[in-house]
């Protein structure tokens, strides 16, 4: 009996004991639970288990690997913790901006992945129990296999700024078609120094190509400053457009208020600035009943080309002529200019005897040449004439009421 009370003691003493082990052994485990990964919990054997709140967070980039699609943002999330900053880089050192959402779970780039770059991506994260780490991500986009290039008016001058008429509008010509048009509309900005009212346009260019311009509501106030950013790199144009590979911006400012109105049936032209005229000038215009006959409505003055040649089979005209003008100033890509026509002279005032042209005397050309700029408008009427300047035949945006205009928009 003496034995069995013996062993019966010594397995109470063994439990007890064991019971003291877990007692003590149960506060070092919760502890190693916040403290960092491989810390040591004191027993050589025993495996530590970070707790839940500090488990590593996991982060995702899109777009992802090697020759991925560009025009895509380039996105970051994270789960079972926090972004707390990402930085993207391509491979000459810019970064793309973007920022984090409120939440901490993604960020996002504000521009576009673009063709044939490399871009790495560092993401700065924190578990839910607070430990802070580094993750590093990189992918590459495949290549443009077609680039759409863009040719933009009015460009800056050497000092980065041009001055222009009222009725200038900002036109994009594209060198291929443009069928994502709401996507490049979208990346297409426009600033006024006085919050100019107006609207972008799609129209299809003289030459047959696409074509988006930007005109105000009505005539600019003088003085206005005007910026376009078109940020277009990484856009698809669409089917057979292919991608816009960098960004495009040009910078003017409104001139005077100069209205130069023609009225083809009284033979005159009549420059107004300001609301006050300056001179009226005798003209000729295009001989009427056919092909010779002028357009009327609003054309916008395109360029000042001074003393060109001009053949008539440029334009359709056969070999009515083949000489040197002087004085030109460029109304319409189908050739109406207005320019000195000395060899009219018994026409000015009386009769219209051109083969389209708004022609004036030496004298009075090269007067006029010297008061008008760019973007000038020519409000032109007349009885007989081909009609009105189609939105693509130069600037002839003005010819369509404001609503037709808006209706132009991919936007709307």
């Amino acid at each position: 009996m003496s034995r069995i009370r013996v062993l019966a003691h010594a397995r109470v003493r063994a439990a007890v004991v064991a019971s003291a082990m877990v007692a003590l052994l149960a506060p070092l485990a919760a502890c190693s639970s916040s403290s960092s990964p491989g810390a040591s919990s004191g027993a050589p054997d025993t495996k530590v288990t970070p707790g839940a709140d500090d488990r590593p967070v996991t982060v995702t980039v899109t777009p992802t690997g090697e020759r991925a699609r560009a025009g895509e943002p380039v996105k970051v999330t994270a789960a079972g913790g926090r972004l707390t900053s990402v930085t993207v880089t391509d491979a000459e050192g810019d970064r793309l901006a973007g920022k984090v959402a409120a939440d901490g779970r993604s960020w996002v780039s504000d521009r576009k992945a673009v063709p044939g770059a490399a871009y790495a991506v560092t993401a700065a994260t924190r578990t839910e129990g607070g430990t802070a780490k580094s993750t590093k991500a990189a992918f590459t986009t495949a290549p443009a296999d077609k680039v759409n290039k863009v040719d933009w008016r009015p460009g800056a001058d050497a000092t980065g700024d041009t001055t222009v008429g009222i009725a200038q509008p900002i036109s994009l010509v594209f060198d291929h078609p443009v069928r994502n048009r709401a996507e490049v509309e979208k990346q297409l900005r426009i600033t006024t120094s006085n919050g100019t009212e107006g609207s972008w346009g799609w129209i299809r260019d003289w030459s047959g190509r696409d074509r988006v311009d930007w005109r105000p509501r009505t005539y600019f106030k003088p003085g206005t400053k005007v910026t376009l950013n078109a940020e277009l790199n990484g856009t698809d144009s669409g089917a057979d457009g292919g991608w816009f590979v960098r960004d495009y911006t040009t910078t003017f400012t409104i001139g005077a208020q100069q209205i130069v109105k023609v009225d083809l049936d009284r033979h005159q032209l009549t420059l107004v600035r300001d609301g006050e005229t300056v001179r009226r000038i005798p003209v000729s215009g295009g001989t009427p009943g056919g092909d010779k006959r002028s357009w009327r409505g609003t054309a916008v003055l395109m360029a000042k080309e001074g003393t060109i040649n001009m053949n008539s089979e440029t334009v359709g005209l056969g070999d009515a002529y083949d000489k040197m003008v002087d004085s030109s100033m460029r109304l319409t890509w189908s050739g109406m200019y207005a320019h000195a026509a000395p060899w009219n002279a018994r026409y000015f005032g009386n009769t219209n005897h051109s083969s389209g042209c708004i022609g004036m005397s030496d004298a009075n050309a090269a007067w006029f040449y010297g008061q008008v700029r760019p973007g000038d408008p020519f409000e032109i009427t007349g009885k007989d004439t081909k009609g009105v300047v189609a939105p693509g035949n130069g600037f002839g945006a003005w010819n369509l009421s404001w609503t037709e205009w808006q209706r132009k928009s991919a936007l709307r």
